[in-house]
């Protein structure tokens, strides 16, 4: 009878009819980045099950506790190019491995204007890597930023020019489709053929469209943001040097109300004086932090070729030599929280609000940007130094998937 009973135990639970089910749970200790006072974290799963005042008294070095960074913008890491020929479902983790070093928990892999095509091919690799078990909780989803945008020179950027057209919503719906409809923000100017109509069907279709790379009037920009477009694309980039002190495209984005604004703030792409204006006019409600980083960030400097031109990669900035004008940026979103706090004297809180609470918000994110109970468990310890954000430990759905020491 022993021997029977054990044999019909084992098929019981290995055929799965009695499953046990265990739930791990852990705690996380910090200084609660809110109110600069100790914590205690239990994740069960992939959620925040408690947060508990800890009565431990900190007397090293304060290590604070955060929700995950989200960076909705950014075009590479450490070599990968999601825009790049050959991308492959490998360099998209290895990417993402190194944007877990630098605090940033999700992120929205960003293909600019290029062959309609290679769009295509490298949205079809980034759907496949979205259902990746390890790395997809970290990809919520993409940001294609083009090819509808202005071909004129300066408001282009880095872009190329023979590769930028109208918007074009059955040619979109192509792209879609390769994405698996992951693509959920869309960077394009309002100023082209068919634009407003196209940005109704992209807001009615769940995508979030933000106006960047453009030259358009006060008229156009209040008519697209009726439409249903409600961000701004690095404001103050992708704009030409020269401008109408009246008319030019940052006014109306700055007066209307209902523009977000997304900035790049890693001490070069914006002047201190206009990251202080701009946070002045949108508050911390209304501001989201973005990197823009290239594919160059994380390697050493010096002079790269990548696709049909050369790039100068400084320590601090990627910039395009013949054209004058800077590819995209060298830093994570990390260090734009820091030069923000320096910048504009926001708080710590105002920071994390700017680089992870409101893109959470903006994408419907829900289970994410905040330290709260049933959130998923994506958390950064940290250290700052002199307003510079030293990453101890990250976690991705409760699981440690780094730690500096």
């Amino acid at each position: 009878m022993k021997i029977t009973s054990i044999i019909l135990f084992i098929i019981f639970v290995f055929t799965g009819i009695g499953k046990i089910e265990t739930t791990k749970s852990m705690k996380v200790e910090g200084i609660s980045y809110v109110d600069n006072k100790p914590v205690t974290l239990t994740i069960e799963g992939d959620r925040i099950s408690t947060i508990t005042q800890s009565s431990k008294k900190n007397t090293k070095t304060k290590i604070y506790i955060a929700p995950g960074l989200i960076d909705v913008q950014i075009n590479g890491y450490m070599g990968v190019d999601f825009s790049g020929p050959g991308l492959t479902v490998e360099a998209i983790r290895k990417a993402t491995k190194a944007l877990w070093k630098v605090g940033v928990t999700s992120y929205f892999p960003t293909i600019i204007t290029s062959d309609i095509n290679r769009i295509k091919e490298n949205f079809a690799v980034l759907a496949a890597a979205r259902k990746d078990p390890e790395i997809g909780p970290s990809i919520p989803g993409f940001h294609l930023e083009g090819p509808y945008i202005s071909p004129v020179a300066g408001f282009r950027g880095a872009h190329l020019e023979k590769y930028i057209k109208n918007p074009d919503w059955e040619e979109f719906q192509e792209i879609q489709k390769a994405a698996e409809n992951g693509i959920v923000l869309l960077t394009m100017a309002p100023e082209l053929e068919g634009a407003i109509p196209f940005i109704k069907k992209c807001t009615e279709s769940g995508v979030v469209v933000s106006l960047g790379h453009h030259n358009g009037s006060a008229i156009q920009v209040k008519n697209a943001v009726d439409a249903g477009a409600k961000m701004a694309t690095h404001l103050g980039n992708g704009c030409a040097n020269e401008i109408n002190r009246h008319h030019n495209p940052l006014w109306p984005q700055l007066s209307d109300d209902r523009i977000t604004t997304s900035i790049i703030t890693d001490g070069f792409h914006l002047t201190r004086e206009e990251v202080r204006s701009f946070y002045k006019v949108k508050g911390p409600n209304k501001t989201i932090l973005v990197s823009d980083a290239l594919d160059l960030a994380g390697l050493p400097p010096g002079e790269y070729i990548r696709g049909e031109r050369k790039l100068l990669l400084t320590p601090n900035v990627v910039k395009l030599p013949k054209e004058n004008v800077l590819a995209g940026a060298a830093s994570p979103i990390s260090k734009c929280l820091g030069v923000m706090m320096e910048y504009t004297q926001c708080s710590l809180p105002e920071a994390i609000q700017m680089a992870s609470t409101n893109p959470a918000e903006m994408f419907s994110m829900e289970t994410l940007g905040k330290l709260e109970k049933g959130k998923r468990a994506d958390l950064i310890l940290f250290t700052m130094d002199k307003n510079e954000m030293v990453i101890q430990k990250t976690y991705v759905s409760g699981k440690l998937v780094y730690s500096k020491n």
